[in-house]
């Protein structure tokens, strides 16, 4: 992977995401080191909210913390009424869940295991026989 932040400067967005996090009462904050795994990130950075309405609260902190210190977000999905709001800052991705969805997804059993990923790589379909494309 080409680095998109130095070592530093990683380390200082991880640590005021997770300041942000922590002041709005996150809870289960994970940081998963991926940057072996994939070319998109170098950290994944998970937290639990108790609400739908908690997990906006947390993404607008994360991302009005994360502009004010000059990571401005590449982008942000999730709605107003979302159990899941991903704010991606480059080589940080913030994922902000409510419990249910955090099980369901299960994005630190998934970003664990390189087989796993392997799974969900897209393979082409074999032509069919006799087709024109």
């Amino acid at each position: 992977m080409i680095k998109t932040m130095t070592n530093e400067r990683l380390e200082e967005c991880l640590t005021l995401v997770k300041d942000a996090l922590d002041g709005m009462k996150a809870k289960n904050i994970t940081v998963l080191d991926v940057e072996e795994l994939t070319d998109v990130m170098e950290r994944i950075v998970i937290a639990d909210g108790t609400s739908k309405r908690h997990v906006r609260a947390l993404a607008d902190s994360v991302g009005a913390a994360a502009k004010e210190a000059g990571f401005m977000p590449l982008g942000r999905e999730g709605g107003a009424d979302s159990e899941w709001t991903l704010i991606d800052l480059g080589a940080v991705v913030v994922h902000m869940m409510t419990p249910q969805a955090r099980e369901f997804y299960d994005l630190e059993g998934l970003w664990s295991s390189p087989e796993s990923l392997a799974e969900l790589v897209a393979t082409p379909r074999e032509k069919k026989a006799g087709r024109r494309n």
